[in-house]
């Protein structure tokens, strides 16, 4: 059962709050009830609640100072839902400042408000266990490599459409809908300029956050982050009949002017074109850039046309250089990163009136080196320590050679952090390889399966293994598999036939014939040598 604590100075609230829902039917537990923040932490301290919703205004201790005390000492977990008297907008900012589910109006409080907020919380709980879940299995932490999947299935960085189920699977996510449509967005500060870095950083996770959770209440989408101020939208519906401009125009100025509300800032928006197969996301996605090139401040959103076409046959295309991208961020080779890099400058220093083209360019190479590098962040932070405003200095140059002047740097510093990195890095992927294999022991793992997961080449990972590893690829994964199946000889007691069907063997046959190659005894003579009489020796 998840557990949810109720925070209100006002006994009727809470009551009002316990009776308004059937809570078992959703398989929440009411832990207790506090009457200020600070009787609130020592409940959450002993009954260690997952869902709290809590008064704003209250004695003692305030909500939000209870939820910043939460964040400090206990991380993401437990989830705030926040109650308020009237609506209140500082307050509300501040709220989502520390990642809220949702705020609700204690006049306007009934029982669909209030269950369509629980939802959204155990919503975003299941994303959060399965975020641990992740890190526990040695793949990357879930949101990264989410961002990492939808930066390829973007950018079209897929080697195939079998890499691409394989990571969809590996992420729960399922692309069996007919009709996919990309939009790309673009947080446009109002009169923030003189607003301290940590907190123009809240300012854009706060929008982004807010924008999501409205938009996927019109449309089901996967909203991904590309730096603060950029994000981007992928749309999945069961039909290409459900691609009404009407309906989307509705949604995103829904989104857009709640946002502007809350945090007085606006969300400029281009969509592209539907397509019914998933791994087409990406021309819409580059339709999406191009309807956006041609915007203003006087529309929030355009849609790609057809007067738009020779835009996309001038525009920078990123996926000609696909292949060298991927091999230089997946397997951290500063001399392929160099050399691609170089041939990118050069083709922007040949044409120096190709403003537009090269601005687009380097931002899509910005989003793939924030999202697929590890600390992406931090990295174009101290690449672009010189800058008063840090990578982002992009966004304020008009014309290429400026935008030449910024690649260089960036490559540079992609190359000497790499190199400084780079055996931090790939040790890091190893360590993540091995406990992905002894995570899915059970399994009939395949060098290209796991090499796809993490979107490395076959090649570069049997060789990366073998060097670190000292043992190829198979053999690691046949002692893998021998050293689970001994404990479960042993400890479980299970026959042989079970253990071999149990850890994915074709057979008994074979199963036995690869426990002898990495023991030297057969499972029989195994398990006769581990449960001998002491006496009888």
């Amino acid at each position: 059962m998840t557990k949810l604590l109720i925070v209100d100075d006002e006994p009727l609230v809470q009551i009002g709050i316990k009776s308004m829902l059937n809570w078992t039917d959703y398989g929440i537990e009411i832990c207790g009830t506090a009457v200020n923040g600070q009787n609130a932490l020592d409940l959450i301290e002993e009954y260690s609640p997952e869902i709290i919703i809590t008064d704003i205004r209250m004695p003692i201790m305030n909500g939000l100072d209870l939820a910043k005390s939460c964040r400090e000492k206990y991380g993401k977990i437990p989830l705030f839902i926040f109650l308020t008297s009237y609506e209140e907008f500082q307050l509300i900012k501040e709220a989502m400042s520390y990642e809220a589910v949702d705020y609700l109006i204690k006049l306007e409080l009934n029982a669909p408000s209030l269950l369509e907020s629980v939802q959204k919380a155990l919503s975003r709980l299941e994303s959060l266990r399965v975020s641990i879940e992740y890190k526990e299995s040695g793949r990357p932490l879930l949101q990264s490599y989410y961002e990492k999947f939808f930066m390829r299935l973007l950018h079209n960085l897929f080697d195939s459409e079998e890499q691409f189920d394989l990571q969809s699977k590996d992420l729960k996510l399922s692309f069996t809908e007919h009709c996919y449509f990309a939009a790309f967005c673009e947080i446009q500060e109002n009169n923030h300029s003189h607003m301290e870095y940590s907190k123009l950083m809240n300012l854009y996770s706060s929008t982004l956050q807010m924008y999501r959770e409205i938009i996927t209440r019109y449309l089901p989408a996967y909203v991904v982050s590309l730096d603060m101020k950029h994000f981007a939208a992928v749309f999945h519906l069961d039909s290409l009949d459900g691609f009404e401009e009407d309906t989307i125009k509705h949604a995103f100025a829904n989104a857009s002017e709640m946002v502007n509300n809350y945090f007085n800032v606006t969300v400029l928006t281009g969509v592209g074109s539907p397509f019914s197969q998933p791994l087409k996301i990406s021309e819409s996605y580059q339709e999406a850039r191009q309807a956006f090139g041609r915007m203003n401040r006087s529309q929030s959103i355009a849609f790609f046309n057809s007067g738009d076409t020779d835009s996309i046959r001038n525009a920078f295309n990123i996926s000609v250089f696909k292949g060298e991208i991927t091999k230089a961020f997946n397997e951290f080779d500063t001399d392929v990163l160099s050399r691609t890099l170089t041939e990118i400058i050069e083709l922007f220093e040949a044409h120096p009136l190709r403003f537009s083209q090269a601005a687009d360019g380097a931002c899509n190479i910005l989003y793939l080196a924030l999202s697929l590098l590890p600390d992406g962040e931090a990295n174009m932070a101290e690449i672009f320590s010189s800058y008063s405003d840090g990578y982002r200095s992009i966004y304020r140059f008009s014309n290429v050679e400026q935008i030449v002047e910024w690649m260089t740097v960036l490559r540079d510093g992609l190359c000497d952090i790499l190199k400084s990195k780079r055996k931090t890095y790939k040790a890091h992927v190893i360590t993540n390889v091995q406990k992905y294999i002894h995570n899915h022991v059970a399994e009939k793992l395949t060098l290209n399966e796991v090499a796809g997961v993490f979107g490395l080449s076959p090649n570069y990972l049997s060789i990366l293994f073998k060097k670190n590893c000292h043992l190829g690829f198979s053999e690691y994964i046949a002692q893998a598999k021998i050293n689970k199946a001994k404990s479960l000889l042993l400890e479980q007691d299970m026959k042989i036939y079970e253990v071999a069907d149990q850890l994915g063997f074709e057979s008994a046959f074979y199963f036995s014939k690869v426990f002898k190659k990495v023991t030297g005894y057969s499972p029989r003579d195994f398990i006769q040598q581990n449960t001998m009489d002491p006496e009888e020796e």
